[in-house]
């Protein structure tokens, strides 16, 4: 990945921006990633992760001692560190949702007057977090506001599409590049920066289809999901296996595999937060994307699946203990925004069961959610010793491993609702267990 590099600035080192920095750094350019959280950049100059991501901390650690990346906690100290005058500023910070759906850009304005007051050259401004379209107009209005020198400076749409866990793979060998530029000159610097990964797909255009790609396409695979769960449950009233229904589907090139696997919902900050946001944006233009709408019901409803299974076969949660199994919103990171865990344990409680969990890598961020409300197991024998039922939420792969003969032995009841569909039926059932997963006879 030989380049002339790039000076990168990337404001925010949440998944996205810590990410992004890192990938950067590794194609050859110079970056520095700033985060207000002191906190946060004490850990990074320490080569300590903020956050769970595989492979980012040995990523991280690569380039800092190859003097790629830095970091910093405010922009000034930025623009020029090191004596080298940033060329372009990714704007990667948080856009949570508001109570109505649309999102918060307070964030995203405040870093961009920042940047606009302490330009000193030609800047390009890139918009990487997700945000709604017309959000780079806003942008571009902050800085001309801000912008007192004049100094001349673009701003563009590069959104993300990166998954969690891994993210650094979909970084460095993206199924695609989306940059939405204004001028001929943004676009030159743009093309410069992801000139190392000149073999994939990089789609140019305007800035608003740029913004409006992210959105349609977090809403699109929402819907996927929405429509299998759906369909999983008309399987469970008809006795039919969803598992096979999606594979028929998946078959058929115009759909493909890829989301069509049941369960209890989505989760994380992107999916929940885009799709309300999308609906939002729609009805603000005049169109009532309603499918959307649906699209959510469904996937809420689907984290009740789980509760509803519990209690048809314990009858009466009070007073009952049951292991949780999973509590990030999916495998291989610790993200629990939005995860449906959190939902799901909610509704146990108030219910008045008693909740042992176990993560591999969510621990920490349970604590903050739940605090002193559920038992927090050191491994997943500890989780499940004299539990009524078991719960899977979220399929590592470190549960594929459990020895479930051990498990008959420890549990009052071998009783397993598995929400993600990771187990075999008849080898669960065979061992004794009463075994129950989505939209499977």
């Amino acid at each position: 990945m030989k380049n002339k590099g790039v000076n990168i600035v990337v404001v925010g080192t949440g998944y996205v921006g810590l990410v992004s920095g890192a990938c950067f750094a590794e194609m050859g350019h110079r970056v520095v990633c700033v985060d207000n959280d002191v906190k946060k950049i004490k850990m990074l100059k320490k080569l300590q992760m903020p956050i769970y991501e595989e492979g980012l901390e040995d990523l991280v650690k690569k380039n800092v001692k190859a003097g790629r990346l830095f970091f910093t906690t405010n922009v000034k100290d930025a623009i020029n560190y090191g004596g080298k005058r940033a060329e372009v500023f990714f704007i990667a910070v948080g856009t949570p949702p508001r109570d109505d759906g649309s999102a918060d850009l307070s964030a995203v304005e405040k870093v961009s007057s920042d940047i606009a007051e302490n330009m000193s050259d030609y800047t390009v401004i890139v918009e990487k977090s997700t945000v709604p379209v017309e959000t780079c107009l806003w942008i571009e209005k902050t800085v001309k506001k801000h912008n007192k020198k004049n100094i001349p400076f673009d701003v563009c749409s590069n959104p993300e599409f990166l998954k969690e866990g891994v993210a650094i793979n979909d970084f460095l060998k993206p199924d695609r590049i989306v940059v939405g530029v204004s001028s001929k000159r943004a676009e030159e610097v743009m093309r410069r920066i992801y000139k190392p990964l000149s073999n994939y797909p990089l789609l140019v255009c305007d800035v608003k289809s740029a913004e409006l790609i992210k959105h349609a396409s977090n809403s699109f695979l929402s819907t996927k999901i929405s429509f299998i769960n759906a369909v999983a449950n008309i399987c469970e009233k008809t006795g039919a296996d969803v598992e096979l229904v999606a594979k028929g589907m998946g078959l058929d090139k115009r759909i493909g595999p890829a989301f069509l696997k049941p369960g209890i919902g989505f989760g994380g900050f992107c999916f929940p937060k885009d799709l309300e946001a999308f609906y939002w944006l729609s009805k603000q233009k005049g169109y009532d994307f309603e499918m959307l709408k649906e699209v959510k019901k469904i996937n809420d409803e689907q984290k009740n699946w789980m509760v509803k299974k519990v209690e048809g076969e314990l009858w009466n949660i009070h007073g009952k203990t049951i292991a949780i199994l999973g509590l990030s919103f999916k495998p291989k990171t610790d993200d629990m925004r939005f995860a449906p865990s959190v939902d799901i344990i909610n509704a146990l409680i108030k219910k008045g069961a008693r909740i042992k969990a176990y993560d591999p890598a969510a621990m920490a961020n349970a604590k903050k959610i739940f605090k002193n409300k559920i038992y927090y197991a050191r491994d997943v024998y500890d989780c499940i010793r004299e539990t009524d039922c078991i719960c899977l939420v979220s399929e590592w792969e470190e549960f594929s491993s459990i020895d479930f003969n051990k498990v008959l032995r420890l549990v009052n009841h071998p009783l397993l609702i598995d929400g993600r569909n990771f187990y075999k039926p008849e080898e669960l059932r065979a061992l004794g267990f009463t075994y129950i997963s989505v939209g499977r006879p």
